[in-house]
């Protein structure tokens, strides 16, 4: 979901990739249902490996849960950090919270602080 958010709301500005150190082998099926409710489109996309990034000349990595913050890791040259702990959307719902819900609820906080992201990131280079 992060991928797909990412893109949608900063697209114009970064070039954007995901990948796990232990990828799924698919995206989830409720992952690509709550963010076609937002209109976006990731049932193309695929689950990755992170190790196929290492020499890519990344410049930048952001981790969304806190066991990749944990496993990431050390990309070649200067590359910045950022973390942003959100839940495992499959683990996470809440008691009497639909496991929908939790993925809708997750897609929502990361399109809050991703938006917010790209927002700041358009204010630095203006």
């Amino acid at each position: 979901m992060a991928e797909g958010i990412l893109r949608h709301v900063a697209g114009d500005l970064f070039e954007v990739f995901s990948a796990g150190s232990k990828p799924a082998g698919y995206v989830h099926p409720l992952a690509i249902e709550v963010l076609n409710e937002i209109g976006i489109d990731i049932s193309g996309h695929r689950s990755k490996h992170l190790d196929e990034f290492l020499n890519a000349g990344i410049d930048t990595v952001i981790t969304v849960c806190d066991h990749a913050n944990e496993s990431c890791p050390v990309f070649p040259g200067k590359v910045l950090r950022h973390h942003y702990g959100f839940d495992d959307p499959p683990k996470a719902a809440r008691p009497g919270e639909s496991e929908i819900d939790a993925f809708r609820r997750i897609r929502d906080q990361i399109r809050m602080v991703f938006e917010a992201y790209a927002d700041g990131y358009r204010d630095a280079v203006a």
